[in-house]
């Protein structure tokens, strides 16, 4: 069976480990990587070429159905939000794509655009919205939920029934404790504890 084709948005280091999942997952074949602009180099990409730049997104929709995208996300979320927006008025699948060393329960939700890495856990009841990255070792624990644009960093955990606005980052080995609404756009760096003595409704840096 041939497998369908897909490109990566972004060819840094986030994008080589996108590219190991994809390789684990065993469902798509990478065509090639597309980088911002002609003068970025990708770092490595394990042998797969530089196929354009975002400019040629356009043109390159003739020939390539799928999309993920490979840009790693800190301080903010406008650039994957901006091409997230960008790919989906262009016609493009932007499927999930699970590590399968990863375990989702049935019981979850992760949509559209999402990457869940390795030995990431999502439990029954958790809903994952659209374009987040769930990162190797990543908790999200039952009933939570993860807006759009999220990306919930290495070994960081989101306790029951939480809600994580749109476009926060939490760091790694951070815990989000039971019951806490973080707002949109929030930033936790590595190590941090959010709870109900932490101000959720302005970003902490």
């Amino acid at each position: 069976m041939v497998k369908p084709k897909i490109i990566l948005i972004g060819g840094g280091g986030h994008c080589r480990a996108c590219i190991d999942v994809i390789e684990q997952e065993n469902r798509y074949t990478i065509a090639g990587i597309v980088e911002h602009s002609e003068f970025t180099e990708s770092i490595n990409s394990f042998g797969y070429p530089v196929i354009g730049t975002d400019s040629d997104l356009p043109i390159l929709r003739n020939s390539y159905e799928n999309a993920l995208i490979t840009v790693g996300q800190i301080t903010t979320s406008k650039i994957r939000s901006k091409l997230f927006k960008l790919l989906y008025q262009l016609d493009y699948n932007l499927p999930v794509i699970i590590s399968p060393l990863a375990y989702v329960s049935k019981h979850a939700s992760v949509e559209t655009g999402t990457i869940v890495m390795h030995h990431a856990i999502i439990n029954a009841g958790a809903k994952v919205k659209r374009n987040c990255i769930i990162n190797t070792k990543a908790l999200i624990e039952h009933d939570s939920v993860i807006e759009d644009y999220c990306h919930i960093s290495t070994a960081s955990i989101i306790n029951g029934n939480s809600t994580i606005g749109k476009g926060s980052f939490i760091g790694s080995n951070s815990a989000v404790v039971n019951n806490i609404q973080v707002a949109n756009n929030f930033f936790a760096k590595a190590l941090s504890l959010i709870s109900g003595t932490i101000s959720v409704t302005k970003n902490s840096k």
